[in-house]
């Protein structure tokens, strides 16, 4: 699924909780530096470690809160790894609209890859990129999408994947992106 243009269908999950909702109201009325500390671990964590390998236990120990509260504030890891990403989608994420024209969305491939190259998010993105994505369902808009829609923003994503895996080439990356989005939208410069 795109990070730019991730639109969610909603799933209930278990307790009524729905898929990409957000962590629990107890966790987002805490007092800011409590809140700040559960984050910065929650970050170290999934930055670190696939969400498969991820663990509580350090999580809790690096936020110095009690297994309990973990679990008061985040159903489970996955919860609290969709909290992160929401954190890391706010601060860095472009905003889109679903009729964003072609040069829009190569302008904001362009503007995403600057924001996460300086973002504390970039190694959370890049494994989330790499290891997470694939694990995590999603309910994909992208196959209601006209067909060259659907190709250049699966080459977005593309993209970003591998500007991400080797920032030293992000420009030959960006120029084969802009030279493809002119072959699919020519009336469209890029």
């Amino acid at each position: 699924m795109s990070l730019l243009m991730l639109n969610l269908n909603r799933k209930k999950l278990k307790k009524g909780r729905l898929l990409f909702e957000m962590a629990s109201k107890t966790f987002l009325n805490l007092a800011p530096k409590k809140k700040q500390r559960i984050t910065t671990a929650l970050l170290t964590e999934f930055s670190h470690y696939p969400l498969v390998k991820a663990q509580v236990a350090r999580i809790i120990k690096n936020a110095d809160i009690a297994r309990g509260a973990f679990y008061k504030y985040f159903d489970d890891l996955t919860d609290a790894y969709d909290y992160i990403y929401r954190c890391a989608l706010a601060d860095i994420r472009p905003h889109l609209s679903s009729n964003s024209s072609a040069t829009e969305l190569l302008d904001a491939t362009r503007d995403f890859l600057t924001a996460t190259s300086a973002s504390p998010y970039f190694e959370f993105i890049k494994l989330h990129l790499t290891v997470n994505e694939k694990t995590i369902v999603f309910t994909d808009h992208k196959r209601q999408l006209a067909p060259k829609r659907w190709a250049l923003i699966n080459l977005c994503h593309q993209t970003i994947c591998e500007a991400m895996l080797d920032p030293k080439h992000t420009a030959d990356y960006l120029a084969r992106l802009e030279a493809v989005s002119l072959t699919l939208f020519p009336t469209q410069k890029g």
